[in-house]
């Protein structure tokens, strides 16, 4: 029985050590967006220009992916139009940015080096960008030959691509960019009987 108990032992500190982590990676989100939502609400929202220029650059390559399917774009600052009677406008909300810095928050909130966050965060912006700009297009064409259904599939269908998008890679980041903090010590362990010393319950 003394094998058994000593299992159990181990894996008491190992579970808290888990436990501490999360509760660390939570309090660090939130401590992450409270400073963003503050330095937006407080400067960049009344300001208006990072708003703008994500809207007009989103909307000016929303049009150059459609160009060569549509000879009637026409851009015009946040709105784009595909034909004379299908349009969109790029709001603040649709531009990306909330789903941008969420998640930037989160890679620099959970464990990983510096140096691969330095690589990985540019990469997952760059993702992120191009889903909402081949959104936008999506949603044009939709506009344009199926504008019964725009309304559903803007208010639910490409939000979940979208997002869906952002969740893989939140998993892909987790998984390989803090495996070098994250990742147990390899090797036997410094005590305890070896794996071909015998069974681990002893007797019962």
């Amino acid at each position: 029985m003394s094998t058994a108990s000593s299992a159990e032992t181990s894996a008491g500190p190992s579970l808290w050590a888990s436990n501490r982590t999360l509760t660390a990676f939570l309090l660090k989100m939130a401590a992450i967006y409270a400073v963003w939502f503050v330095v937006y609400d407080l400067w960049l929202l009344p300001d208006g220009r990072l708003d703008a220029w994500l809207s007009t650059s989103v909307a000016a390559w929303t049009g150059a992916v459609l160009a060569p399917f549509y000879d009637t774009v026409v851009v015009d600052g946040r709105t784009v139009w595909a034909t004379p009677t299908a349009g969109v406008i790029i709001e603040n909300g649709c531009n990306g940015l909330s789903a941008l810095s969420l998640f930037v928050g989160f890679v620099i909130a959970y464990p990983g080096t510096w140096a691969r966050r330095a690589l990985f965060v540019p990469l997952g912006l760059a993702a992120i960008v191009v889903t909402n700009i081949v959104r936008c297009a999506s949603l044009l064409v939709i506009s344009d030959r199926w504008p019964a259904i725009f309304g559903e599939v803007h208010g639910l269908h490409a939000l979940f691509v979208f997002y869906l998008v952002i969740f893989g890679l939140w998993v892909l980041w987790a998984n390989y960019g803090g495996s070098d903090e994250t990742r147990a010590p390899s090797g036997p362990s410094p005590s305890g009987p070896s794996p071909t010393s015998g069974p681990v319950l002893a007797g019962a």
